[in-house]
């Protein structure tokens, strides 16, 4: 995949939303969920909705920035499409498991929905980072802020969402390409 040559201020900033966007929008269930329900689920819920396209789009428009080839489209787009089912089947288990807690709620929310989200964002984040130049610029400190927001939301979603393995995996493959 080609990278870019610099790092213009519109790519950072997009960068940076992406960064942020996936660092805050992935605690949601921090939030207080017990104010508002509706038919079993929580206002953090419906909230959870825009999660998806609220890290993809910035996502998306930073990819768009570095005008990328049609390979990180198309490898951008199997990651979203992954990014997106798997939101959706862990929060339909999280809203069933929140009403009729049990095995099958268990498995679709915390083995299969996290298992396919996060293998989705892993791929995400690799196109993103396969656009970045190899020498970058002195690091901004609200870029090594966002950067570890990323670093901490990787961890926390590995510990919560029970996918060790593939975080462990994803780091190892981080470490390697350098």
């Amino acid at each position: 995949m080609a990278q870019i040559e610099a790092w213009p201020v519109a790519y950072r900033r997009w960068l940076f939303v992406t960064a942020c966007a996936y660092a805050v929008l992935h605690h949601l269930g921090l939030l207080p969920a017990g104010t508002a329900r509706w038919r079993g689920t929580s206002w953090v819920d419906w909230l959870d909705l825009v999660v998806p396209y609220a890290v993809r789009a910035p996502a998306a428009l930073t990819l768009a920035t570095a005008r990328v080839t049609g390979r990180h489209w198309g490898v951008f787009a199997v990651g979203a499409l992954a990014y997106t089912q798997g939101h959706g089947i862990d929060l339909a288990a999280n809203s069933i498991g929140n009403a009729d807690p049990g095995e099958t709620a268990y498995l679709w929310d915390e083995l299969a929905g996290h298992g396919i989200w996060y293998a989705g964002a892993a791929v995400v984040m690799f196109v993103l980072a396969a656009t970045m130049a190899r020498e970058s610029p002195r690091a901004h400190p609200l870029g090594v802020l966002a950067a570890l927001g990323v670093g901490a939301t990787w961890a926390t979603n590995a510990l919560g969402g029970h996918t060790i393995p593939l975080a462990i995996v994803v780091a190892l493959a981080g470490i390697g390409w350098g």
